[in-house]
Order: C-alpha cells, then structure tokens, then sequence
C-alpha cells in the first residue's frame, strides 16, 4: 500500500481490497467435573501452562472418555478472539476497534482517503497529483502487484517522485520511520547420504549431513542474535535465519519407520537480509559452508524482490541533507504537532523495496503512537482517537509534500 507523489496533474485512484484471515484464540470455562479450588486457582492467572493444565484435567481415559468435552475445550481454544476478527467492534470505555487490518493495513487506506477528502473540502489546490495506490499481494511478496506495477506504463506515466508505504505503530509518544526493509530470502537445503537399517552407523548419512548444515547456519544465527542481545544493533539491523521446517524418514500408516534411515533430507530456512549485506558473499557462504557439494549437499534459493536499486546501489531512502523530501516530511510532522523517533530499518518487508529499486525515495509511515503493536496478531486494534489524529497527520503530509517545488529525479 502506498501514498506518492509526482509531477502529473491528473488524479489516479487504484484500489484493490485485500484480507488476511487469522486463527485467533481466547480462554474458556472449565468442566464441571474440576473442583472449586482448582476452578479458584485457575481465576488467579491465565497462561500458556494454566490452559495446559486445564485441558489435562478432562479425563479422557477409558472406558469412558469425556471425548465431548475435550473437544469443546479445544475449539474454545481456536475460535479465540476477544471479538470476531471483521467485527470492527468498537470497546466503549477507550474507543479501541477490534478487526484484521485495524493496524495493518486497513487504517493507512482510509486514513489516506479521508485526509484528501478533508483537504478537497477546504479547498485544498496541490501543485502536484496525488496517487493512492492498493495491491492485492503484499503479504505473498508483492510479485503479481507492486513488482508488476512498477514496470507498468502506466506507473512510468505517473512520474513519481516521492510515496509513503505502511509503517508501523509505536508504542511510545513519537513516530515510527522507516527508510530501508530488510529483504526476504527463502533458503531450502538438500542432504543426500547412503541408506539403510537404523542400527548401522554410516559416514554421510543424510541425516548427518543435513545435521551437520543445520549447526553450521545455527552458529551464524547465534552470531547475528548476539548483537541484537547486546544492544548493538537493532533485530532490523543484523541478517536473520530461522528454521521453518525439517523433513526426512519413510512415512508409515503409524508415523514414521523408525528402523530405516532416510536417503534425503530436507530443510527450510527464512532469511532477511539487510540493505547493506552483501548477496554475493552470502550466496558464497550458503554453497560453501551450509550446503557444500563435498558432503553431498544441493539448495534452493528463493530471493523475493530486487536487493539493489537500478544504479547497483543498496535500497534505502536517504535521511539526510542530500534528499530533500526528508526534510519536508520531518517538517510536516512537526507542523502536525507530532514528533518522530530514530529512523529505523523495517525488520520485515513491504512493497516499497519494488519502488525503492527504481531510485524513487520511499518512506515507511503509519501514525499510530502510544499503541501496541499488534500486526497479525490476536486482538488486533486501534484506538479511535489514534485513528483520527492520524488523519490530520497525513492532512499535514500530503499537503506539504504535493505543495513541494523540488523536481522528482528523472
């Protein structure tokens, strides 16, 4: 999603209405058959091991299992949200809306829109047009909305020279920016090794060679995470990789057979670079140190989205002296009587990379403050009053930046 700028005086309006759906969970009533002490005990406090421990108390044993009831309990569990998740139920006491989208995304496109609304109405005459843009596939990588977009004619006809993607909101009492994603690699490894019974030890079984790559990228998480743990840099600011799955071994009706090892195993990793990494030299360590052909190893890498802008240049927006959109938009948060915190690289990945690569500045921004964070997450919300101040912030920024003289670069 996106707010931009540019030099055509004809008014553009694309909208594509996207949703995500969530499992959302919320805590339930205990049966009968628990004790009012234990009932009691349970008021005092509702965590992950106080729900586990009341789904043990239902007897589920033979040759009378309360099969009933631990079903009830488990659909309790996964049906969970304070209110359904398109709701938009609005809590009373502090204006809070409860829906998917609250924070992330639906906010800013409305924001966005009433904004311009409100400007038309005061008679509001920009130098510039304003374009609002909403594609469909952001959460899936962008490949078939703002990837495509931006190699459009009709993008190229819109001559952008500045746009606003989503932020994120802060806890805090300043503004949240963001001038760089990190970029998200998807890396699949592959070990290949002799098979055979389970009561023989092999060299180069499968399973070792994929165990032995698995510790190697463990060692190079670690050594990111520890930078984080230390306060030296930000989780945005270091390359993370998380495991996301294993597999391996020979399927039976029962689960798996446990006397026969596999002759492949598989592994799947999540990768974000930073702007500043270096691709070369980590495609350079994956084929040799984490998936290195000596010990029987092959991968896969899936790179989602470009990693340089057109010149080869990383793909940050400046935040500096050198770009001058910077200071009007600093400006016209302060004119909205707001503040911002330390500029910040997004630790996920937005559509703005796609514009980024074509050496347009893009800034990150959504103008919630003094709220959680709650991205696809259980109870998502947003404050009525957070909603409407955030209106009169992008009243302040469209205008002030569709108001800017400097030439967008060619």
């Amino acid at each position: 999603m996106a707010s931009s700028i540019s030099h055509s005086r004809q008014s553009h309006l694309s909208l594509i209405h996207f949703t995500l759906l969530l499992l959302l969970f919320t805590p339930f009533s205990l049966s009968t058959t628990i004790t009012q002490e234990q009932e009691e005990k349970q008021d005092e406090a509702d965590t992950s091991i106080t729900r586990f421990q009341r789904y043990l108390r239902i007897n589920t044993a033979h040759p009378n299992p309360a099969y009933s009831s631990a079903v009830s309990y488990l659909f309790s569990q996964a049906e969970s949200l304070a209110h359904p998740p398109f709701s938009a139920f609005r809590r009373s006491h502090d204006g809070a809306i409860f829906a998917r989208g609250a924070q992330d995304d639906k906010c800013i496109a409305m924001q966005y829109l009433e904004a311009i609304r409100n400007l038309k109405a005061r008679g509001f005459t920009p130098s510039r047009s304003v374009h609002v843009s909403l594609v469909p596939d952001e959460e899936i990588g962008g490949a078939d909305g703002a990837a495509k977009f931006v190699e459009s004619k009709e993008f190229a006809e819109l001559k952008v020279g500045f746009a606003l993607d989503e932020g994120q909101a802060s806890p805090g009492d300043e503004y949240r920016v963001f001038y760089a994603d990190r970029s998200p690699w998807g890396l699949k490894i592959k070990a290949r090794g002799q098979p055979g019974h389970g009561a023989w030890m092999y060299d180069g079984s499968a399973m070792e060679n994929l165990m032995k790559s698995v510790e190697v990228i463990n060692r190079f998480r670690e050594s990111q995470f520890d930078v984080v743990k230390t306060g030296k840099a930000l989780n945005s600011e270091v390359v993370s990789v998380n495991p996301v799955y294993l597999k391996a071994g020979l399927q039976s009706e029962s689960g798996f057979v446990m006397n026969v090892q596999p002759s492949e195993a598989e592994a799947g990793f999540d990768l974000r670079l930073t702007p500043t990494t270096d691709p070369d030299e980590m495609r350079r360590r994956i084929a040799s140190e984490w998936a290195p052909v000596i010990r029987n190893m092959s991968y896969e890498l899936i790179e989602k989205g470009p990693i340089r802008d057109y010149l080869g240049r990383p793909l940050m927006t400046a935040i500096n002296d050198s770009n001058p959109w910077w200071s009007v938009f600093k400006q016209a948060i302060t004119s909205a009587g707001g503040k911002l915190s330390k500029p910040e690289i997004l630790a996920s990945t937005t559509d703005a990379r796609f514009l980024r690569q074509k050496g347009i500045p893009v800034l990150g921004f959504s103008p919630m403050r003094n709220t959680p964070i709650l991205l696809h997450d259980h109870n998502e919300h947003l404050r009525e009053t957070v909603y409407l101040n955030g209106i009169e912030v992008y009243e302040s920024l469209i205008s002030s930046l569709s108001l800017f003289p400097e030439p967008s670069q060619p």
